[in-house]
C-alpha cells in the first residue's frame, strides 16, 4: 500500500471508529460487535505503525474513546484513567512481554479476568465515600456520586480511616440480572440492551438514581489510583489491601513468573467464561511490581505495563429443529428457534429469539437448516447466519392466525411484527398479568406466573384490577395457599396501591411506553386524569417522546375501555398522583412545564444545582437540544449545543436571565 492509499484508508477508518466510539461510549447503543470494532482499530494501528507520519493527535489510537457528557458535572482525574492496548494472539502477548523485559528486566505478572462493564473512580476521605465518576476521556469524567451510592457492593465506609484513597473499579450487571432485564424489555416492546456492558453503562448514567438502584448493579474494584497514609509496592499487595478495607475485588487472579504461565492462565480464564455469574470480554495481564511500572511508563492512551487479551467470538453450527411462535403481552408473535443443543461459552443452549419475519427473511432461515450460532455479549444466543439449507427445504412463513386463540394476525403501520387482533387472547391476558405485577410496574411480591395462572384457571381474576378485589378467603381456595401466605399476598396487593404514578402508567402496558417514558408522562402531567385527557399536541411536546409514542398514549386513552379502567383504578383507591413531584409549585412561574438544556460553565452554579432549581419549579432538564427545547441556559465554552439551539431558533439565556426568571 502506498502512502496516499494508506492516508485515505486511515481517514476512513478514523471516521468509522469515532462514530462507533460515540455509539458505544456515549450513547450506550453499539451498532457493531466488540470484535468488529476491535478489528477496525487493529487495522488502523497497523497502518499507523507502517506509516508513522499519518498518526494524528486526535486519532482513536492515541486517546481513550469516551467523553464526559453534559448530563452530569465534570470531574477532572488527577491520575488519568487510561485504556488498555489489545492483543488477539499468543504471539502478541509474547511481544508485550519482550518489550517489558527489554525496558524493565524480567517481571512478575498478574493475570485477571477483564470485566465487561463501565470503568469508574471512587474517592474516599478518612475512610468515607465522597465522590464517584466515570472514566470519560480518561482526563475528564462525569460525577455519578449519587448513582454509585446505590451499588450495594461498593462500601460507603471503609474498615480503616485512610486519609485519602482513590480506587478504580468496573461496574457491571450480572448475567441473571441482564437476562431478566432483556426479557422485560422484549416483553414491553422496548429495544433491549445488546450486552451487559451497555446495560450497566445505561443504568449508571441515569439522572434518577432510583432507576440505577432498580437495575441491581455490582462492582469489582481492581486498582488503587492514589493513596495517602500507606506505602504499597505491588499489585497483588494492593488487591489484598483493598480486601482488608472492605472492597469487593476481582474474584480470582493469577500471579505468574513467566509468559508461558501467563498464556496458560489466559486460556484457563477463557474456559471459565460460561461458568461465571458476570460477563468478561478478555483477560488483563499486568506487571506486578510498581517500581517496574514506573520505569515502563505510559503512552498518551494506555500503560506500557499492562495488556488486554481479547477472546475471539465463539461460533458453532447446529441443526434448526423447529421455529416456535410465542404471543407476547401486546399481541406480538415472536418466532423462537429451537435447535439441537450445543455448548456455547461454557453453557448448553437450545433456543434463540428470531425477532420477526424480516429477520428470518433476511437470513433465509428455514426449518432443518444448519445454522451458525454465537452468544451476543457472551450471554444471549443468536443466529448469525445459515451455513447450508436442508435438501428440499422451503422458506419459513409466519402464521396467518394466532397460535393461542386462532384469531387473525396483522401488521400495523408497516411494522415487521405480526400481532394478534384479539384483545381477549388468553396468551395476551396472561402476559399482561405478569407485566402488571412485575417489579418495574406495580411490584406485587408473591405473585409469580404460577400463582397468576392458578388464579386465572380458577376464575378468581380475569383482569389485573381483579387482584384488588380478592380477599384472603379467595386466595385460600388455591391449592397450597396457607393462611399466612394468603394474608401476605393481600398485604402486598394493598401496599401496591400507594405506588408512584409512573408505576401505574407503566403497568397499564401501553404500547411503546417503557418505565422511562411512563416517568416522563407522570412528570409532565402529574395525575392520571391529566394524562388521560392530554391532547396529542401536549403529549408530543415531551422531550424524549417521538410521534409513535405520543400517538400510542393518546389513542390508548381514547378507548372506552381505557376510560373505564381509569375510573376503576380511582375507585379501587390506587394512587393516581405523581408522588415524587415537587409540592406547592406555582404553575404560573416561567419554569413550569418548560424544557431546559444546560451547557457550558456557569459563573455561580454547578449544572446540577441549576438543574435542581429548574426541576423544583416544575421544569424539566434534558441532555440534548431539539425542537422541543424551550430554553438553553448557556455558560462559557457552550459548544455545539449552543450552535444547534441558534440554528433551531431556541431562546438562549445566560445566568443573569436565569436569575430573573427564578425571582419572577
Amino acid at each position: 500500500m502506498d502512502i496516499e492509499n494508506a492516508r485515505q484508508k486511515a481517514e476512513n477508518l478514523r471516521e468509522q471508529i469515532l462514530y462507533h466510539n460515540d455509539r458505544y461510549y456515549n450513547q450506550d447503543s453499539p451498532e457493531i460487535s466488540d470484535y468488529e470494532y476491535d478489528m477496525l482499530l487493529k487495522e488502523l494501528e497497523e497502518i499507523e505503525s507502517e506509516f508513522p507520519e499519518l498518526i494524528t493527535p486526535d486519532s482513536p489510537t492515541q486517546k481513550v474513546g469516551g467523553q464526559a457528557g453534559e448530563k452530569f458535572s465534570p470531574v477532572e482525574h488527577t491520575v488519568p484513567m487510561e485504556s488498555l492496548h489489545d492483543s488477539f494472539s499468543h504471539d502478541e502477548i509474547k511481544d508485550f512481554a519482550k518489550r517489558v523485559n527489554e525496558n524493565a528486566g524480567n517481571a512478575v505478572y498478574v493475570v485477571e479476568p477483564k470485566i465487561d462493564g463501565l470503568s469508574v473512580s471512587a474517592e474516599y476521605k478518612n475512610g468515607v465515600f465522597v465522590r464517584g465518576s466515570t472514566r470519560g476521556d480518561g482526563k475528564v469524567g462525569e460525577d455519578i456520586t449519587e448513582n454509585l451510592k446505590t451499588i450495594k457492593s461498593l462500601p460507603m465506609k471503609l474498615n480503616k480511616a485512610v486519609p485519602y484513597l482513590e480506587v478504580r473499579g468496573e461496574v457491571y450487571m450480572s448475567t441473571d440480572v441482564f437476562e431478566n432485564l432483556v426479557a422485560r424489555q422484549e416483553e414491553n416492546d422496548e429495544k433491549p440492551f445488546k450486552n451487559p456492558r451497555n446495560a450497566a453503562a445505561g443504568s449508571l448514567r441515569q439522572k434518577n438514581a432510583k432507576i440505577t438502584k432498580e437495575r441491581q448493579l455490582d462492582i469489582f474494584v481492581f486498582n488503587i489510583q492514589q493513596i495517602d497514609g500507606e506505602k504499597l509496592t505491588s499489585h497483588v499487595q494492593s488487591l489484598e489491601y483493598l480486601k482488608e478495607l472492605g472492597f469487593t475485588t476481582l474474584p480470582f487472579y493469577y500471579k505468574c513468573s513467566d509468559i508461558d504461565e501467563v498464556i496458560e492462565k489466559i486460556e484457563e480464564i477463557g474456559n471459565k467464561r460460561g461458568e461465571l455469574s458476570f460477563g468478561i470480554d478478555g483477560a488483563v495481564i499486568k506487571v506486578d511490581e510498581f517500581e517496574k511500572r514506573e520505569i515502563l511508563g505510559s503512552t498518551s492512551k494506555f500503560p506500557k505495563w499492562a495488556e488486554a487479551y481479547k477472546y475471539p467470538p465463539e461460533e458453532k453450527e447446529t441443526e434448526l429443529l423447529d421455529i416456535e411462535i410465542n404471543v407476547g403481552r401486546t399481541g406480538v408473535l415472536t418466532p423462537t428457534a429451537i435447535f439441537a443443543p450445543i455448548t456455547l461459552a461454557g453453557t448448553t443452549v437450545s433456543r434463540a429469539v428470531l425477532h420477526n419475519s424480516d429477520f428470518i427473511k433476511e437470513k433465509d432461515i428455514r426449518i432443518g437448516d444448519t445454522v451458525i450460532l454465537r452468544k451476543a455479549g457472551e450471554i444471549i444466543p443468536e443466529v448469525v447466519s445459515v451455513a447450508r439449507h436442508k435438501e428440499n427445504s422451503v422458506p419459513f412463513e409466519m402464521p396467518k392466525i394466532c397460535p393461542s386463540c386462532g384469531s387473525p394476525v396483522s401488521c400495523e403501520n408497516g411494522e415487521a411484527a405480526l400481532r394478534c387482533t384479539n384483545t381477549d387472547c388468553p396468551a395476551q391476558l396472561m402476559r399482561h398479568m405478569i407485566h402488571f405485577v412485575s417489579r418495574d410496574a406495580m411490584d406485587i411480591d408473591g405473585l409469580g406466573e404460577r400463582v397468576l395462572r392458578a388464579m386465572v384457571e380458577n376464575s378468581l381474576i380475569s383482569s389485573p384490577l381483579d387482584l384488588y378485589r380478592l380477599s384472603k378467603d379467595d386466595i385460600m381456595t388455591l391449592e397450597k395457599k396457607k393462611d399466612k401466605s394468603a394474608e401476605n399476598l393481600v398485604k402486598a396487593v394493598e401496599k401496591s396501591k400507594s405506588n408512584d404514578l409512573y408505576r401505574t402508567v407503566f403497568a397499564l402496558g401501553i404500547r411503546h411506553i417503557g418505565q422511562k417514558a411512563a416517568k416522563l408522562l407522570a412528570d409532565k402531567f402529574r395525575t392520571l386524569d391529566n394524562i388521560a385527557n392530554a391532547s396529542m399536541e401536549d403529549i408530543s411536546s415531551i422531550d424524549g417522546f417521538g410521534e409513535i409514542m405520543a400517538e400510542s398514549v393518546y389513542q390508548y386513552f381514547q378507548l372506552d375501555e381505557s376510560k373505564k379502567l381509569v375510573e376503576e383504578i380511582k375507585s379501587l383507591g390506587i394512587n393516581t398522583e405523581n408522588l415524587s413531584a415537587p409540592k406547592n409549585i406555582d404553575e404560573s412561574n416561567p419554569f413550569f412545564n418548560k424544557t431546559f438544556v444546560i451547557t457550558g460553565t456557569l459563573p455561580n452554579y454547578k449544572r446540577t444545582e441549576a438543574a435542581e432549581i429548574i426541576e423544583n419549579m416544575g421544569g424539566k432538564v434534558s441532555s440534548s437540544v431539539s425542537k422541543k427545547t424551550d430554553y438553553v441556559l448557556a455558560g462559557d465554552e457552550a459548544g455545539s449545543k449552543l450552535t444547534k439551539a441558534q440554528s433551531l431558533g431556541i431562546k438562549i439565556i445566560d445566568e443573569s436571565e436565569f436569575e430573573s426568571m427564578r425571582n419572577h
